[in-house]
């Protein structure tokens, strides 16, 4: 999960269009700090672990599990910048989803493409933590392709077999460069507008933190995007050392209660 939260924090600072679009940037700043991308990554990641903890093996008992942490990690971080309909769903009693193709489903996907051993698990666990909010199919493509790119990436899939199984597998035109979207890109929060351009950037970057750099420039919804492709360059490249101990220094103990358990699960199996 270092991977989606260092983008998160390190894409913090230029969203909403803030960035001047180049890799040339501090990395950290005043302003790098972890949005609701980080805290919804905790929430799915965690819940998807007290589901396995359970013994249930019943895909359709997943929901109550995220439904129940989602609200419970939103609710506790109510500022971290949820959209309004996700603030809505936060805090109803009974959430139902609402349709939703928002990039919300892709960016807190990451676990899901670490904690299962067959792309089809993987795949249908990705498919549960967007349908509770995201129920919109471009909702769910977004999470799957992003979970289906860690796992490839974290078997030792070369990036053009991920490419191909991208543009295969969930239709996305991946045929464009980062100088080619740049220039005419904008802050858009769908899934069909940032998924593409995250994998694009995670293909052109030479390692994990030319990746992050490459995903800032294209500018937008920084945050996010960054989130997703760093969560795939995690799983193709590793993080170095000095950025994981960065990335601790700026969440609070029950996130890093909850990635330690995370890693300790992941290193077990």
């Amino acid at each position: 999960m270092y991977g989606a939260i260092l983008g998160d924090i390190i894409g913090s600072p230029f969203e909403f269009d803030r960035g001047s679009k180049t890799k040339d940037f501090e990395m950290f700043s005043a302003g790098s700090g972890f949005t609701d991308d980080t805290v919804m990554t905790v929430a799915v990641a965690e819940a998807v672990m007290d589901w396995m903890d359970d013994g249930t093996k019943d895909p359709d008992q997943l929901p109550r599990f995220l439904i129940g942490n989602i609200q419970k990690w939103g609710r506790r971080y109510p500022d971290a910048g949820y959209g309004a309909m996700f603030r809505s769903w936060l805090n109803q009693k009974n959430p139902i989803p609402y349709y939703s193709f928002g990039n919300g489903s892709a960016m807190r996907v990451s676990s899901v493409g670490w904690l299962f051993e067959s792309l089809w698990d993987t795949r249908i666990i990705a498919e549960k933590t967007a349908s509770v909010s995201h129920n919109h199919p471009e909702g769910i493509k977004g999470a799957c392709a992003v979970a289906e790119a860690i796992w490839l990436a974290r078997k030792g899939a070369e990036k053009h077999y991920i490419l191909h199984r991208m543009e295969e597998d969930f239709g996305y035109d991946l045929s464009r460069t980062c100088d080619e979207i740049r220039p005419e890109y904008r802050h858009v929060e769908s899934c069909q507008e940032t998924v593409p351009e995250a994998i694009t950037a995670f293909m052109e970057g030479e390692s994990f933190e030319d990746v992050i750099r490459t995903a800032v420039s294209i500018g937008g919804d920084c945050d996010t995007l960054t989130c997703i492709a760093g969560s795939i360059a995690e799983a193709y490249y590793g993080v170095p050392e000095d950025l994981k101990y960065a990335c601790l220094l700026r969440l609070p103990a029950d996130m890093v209660s909850v990635m330690s358990r995370f890693e300790r699960m992941v290193c077990n199996e």
